[in-house]
C-alpha cells in the first residue's frame, strides 16, 4: 500500500488554514481524519493485486538492433474495476540507455471481470537471452489518494541473436557461386572441378573443354560442363578465449568472427556443402553438427546468441582435439582467432600439423582499423611513434600469418567491415581450385 501525490498535496494545502486559524492538534484532527478515512474508503473500493490474472505472449526471438513485443494479459476476478500503474521489469540491456521508463510502464484500467493487454517493447543492445523480472502493479481506489501494490512473476524469455550485418554481401557471393558452378546468362565454362555434362560447342568456349570422344559419336562439337564440388563438410571453429574479448570499435572481436562465420555459413549450405559450427576456448562452448541445409542457418544463429568471451588463454591442443572429433571426415576446418604472436607461436603451431595432415585449414582474423589509422598518421612526434608502434604490430602480425601459410594454411586478415566478405571470397577460391 501507498499513498498517492495526490494525498500529500491534500494534506499540504489543508495545513494552511490549520495554522492561520487553529494551529494546534484541533485544528491537524480536523483536517487529516477526513482526510484519513477517505483514504482508508479508496483503499478499500480498490482492487486486489494479489487476485490479478497475468499471462504473457509475444515475440520469443530478435536480431540485436531491432524490436520485439510482449504482450502482457491482465485479468481481474474482482468486482472491483482495476485502475492500475504497471511495471514489466527487464534486464536493462533490454533497452537503450535512458529509454527503460517509459517503455516498461503502462496505465491499466480492467473493468470487473474482463482482461486488458499492454504490450511492452524491447529494443536490446546486448546478445543473449533477456528474460522477464516482476510485474509490479499499483491498484488505485477512485478518488486516487490511496493505493495497493504487489507484485507477479510472469515468466518470458527473448533471445538476442546476433545482427547479421553481412547480409548484405550474400547476394553478390551467391552470384559469384553461381558462376562457378557455370549456371550464369552468359554461355560460360564453370569453374569448378567435377564433371557436369556434355552440351554443343558455340562461340567463346575453351577448346581444352571439347571432349573430342563424344565428338566423335555424334554430328556436333561437344564441350564438358563444370560444377564446384558439392556435399564437402565445412567446420567453422570460433576461438571464444581472451583474445576474442579485444575490442575493435564498439564491439568484441568475438562479434565480427561470429559475423562473418554467419555469412559463410548462408554461403556454403547454398553451396550444397554440409556445415558444423564449434566454439571453445578450454571446453565446448557451443556445437552445431548434423543439420541440413535448411536448419543449419537457424541453428547456427541460435548457438551463437548466448556465447560470450571468456577471460581465459585457449588451450589449442583441447581446441584441436575437439575439432578432430567432430571432423571425421575431410573437412574445410576455418578458425576464427587471433594471429597475436605470443597465441599463435606458443598454443596453435605446435598442434598445427595435426589439424593440416588431414583437413584443409583456414584461418581467419579481425583486424584492428584503428593500427591501420596510426600508421598512416604524420605530422607531429606523437604521430610518428604512434606509426612506427602501429607498423610494428602490423609487421608482426604479416610474420606469424606467413608462418601459418608455410604450413599450408591459408590466411585472412582483415578489419570487422571487411572481413565477412574477405572469408566468403577465401572460401569461394578454394571450392574454384577444388581444395575442398
Amino acid at each position: 500500500m501507498a499513498l498517492t501525490g495526490r494525498a500529500a498535496l491534500l494534506a499540504a494545502l489543508g495545513s494552511i488554514p490549520v495554522g492561520i486559524l487553529e494551529p494546534g492538534w484541533t485544528g491537524i484532527l480536523a483536517v487529516n481524519g477526513p482526510l484519513a478515512l477517505a483514504c482508508a474508503c479508496d483503499y478499500a473500493l480498490a482492487a486486489p493485486v494479489r487476485r490479478l490474472v497475468l499471462a504473457r505472449s509475444g515475440d520469443t526471438s530478435v536480431r540485436l538492433g531491432g524490436s520485439a513485443d510482449v504482450t502482457l494479459t491482465v485479468g481481474n476476478p474482482s468486482r472491483r474495476p482495476l485502475r492500475a500503474r504497471v511495471r514489466d521489469a527487464w534486464p536493462p540491456s533490454s533497452w537503450e540507455s535512458g529509454t527503460e521508463v517509459e517503455a516498461s510502464r503502462h496505465r491499466l484500467n480492467v473493468p470487473p471481470g474482463e482482461r486488458r493487454r499492454v504490450t511492452t517493447r524491447l529494443r536490446p543492445t546486448r546478445r543473449g537471452d533477456r528474460r522477464a523480472d516482476r510485474v509490479t502493479i499499483r491498484s488505485y481506489g477512485p478518488l486516487g489518494l490511496f493505493s495497493r501494490q504487489g507484485s507477479h512473476r510472469v515468466p518470458w524469455t527473448v533471445r538476442v541473436l546476433p545482427p547479421f550485418t553481412s547480409r548484405r554481401h550474400l547476394p553478390s557471393k551467391l552470384a559469384r557461386l553461381r558462376e562457378l558452378d557455370g549456371r550464369t546468362s552468359v554461355l560460360t565454362r564453370g569453374e569448378g572441378t567435377e564433371f557436369d555434362s556434355l552440351r554443343e560447342y558455340v562461340a567463346g568456349d575453351d577448346t581444352r573443354s571439347i571432349d573430342w570422344r563424344a565428338t566423335a559419336r555424334q554430328s556436333a562439337v561437344a564441350v564438358r560442363t563444370w560444377r564446384p564440388e558439392r556435399d564437402r563438410r565445412i567446420l567453422l571453429v570460433l576461438d571464444t578465449g581472451r583474445t576474442s574479448a579485444g575490442r575493435v570499435g564498439d564491439a568484441p572481436r568475438l562479434d565480427a568472427a561470429m559475423d562473418a562465420a554467419l555469412l559463410l555459413a548462408a554461403l556454403a549450405s547454398r553451396a550444397g556443402d554440409r556445415v558444423d559450427l564449434l566454439a571453445y576456448d578450454r571446453r565446448v562452448r557451443a556445437l552445431v553438427q548434423g543439420r541440413s541445409a535448411g536448419d543449419v542457418l537457424p541453428s547456427v544463429v541460435g548457438a551463437m546468441a548466448t556465447l560470450e568471451p571468456e577471460l581465459v588463454e585457449t588451450d589449442a591442443r583441447g581446441l584441436t582435439a575437439a575439432a578432430l572429433r567432430v571432423a571425421s571426415r575431410r573437412s574445410l576446418v576455418v578458425l576464427l582467432t587471433t594471429l597475436d604472436a605470443a597465441p599463435v607461436e606458443e598454443g596453435l603451431l605446435p598442434v598445427l600439423p595435426r589439424l593440416t595432415q588431414r583437413h584443409t585449414v583456414l584461418v581467419a582474423s579481425v583486424a584492428d582499423p584503428h593500427i591501420e589509422g596510426m600508421a598512416k598518421a604524420r605530422g607531429t612526434v606523437e604521430a610518428v611513434y604512434e606509426a612506427a608502434a602501429a607498423a610494428q604490430a602490423q609487421s608482426e602480425r604479416r610474420r606469424t600469418a606467413e608462418r601459418l601459410r608455410r604450413h599450408g594454411v591459408t590466411v585472412v586478415d582483415a578489419t570487422p567491415d571487411n572481413l565477412a566478405s574477405a572469408l566468403a571470397d577465401a572460401y569461394l577460391s578454394l571450392k574454384a581450385a577444388g581444395r575442398l
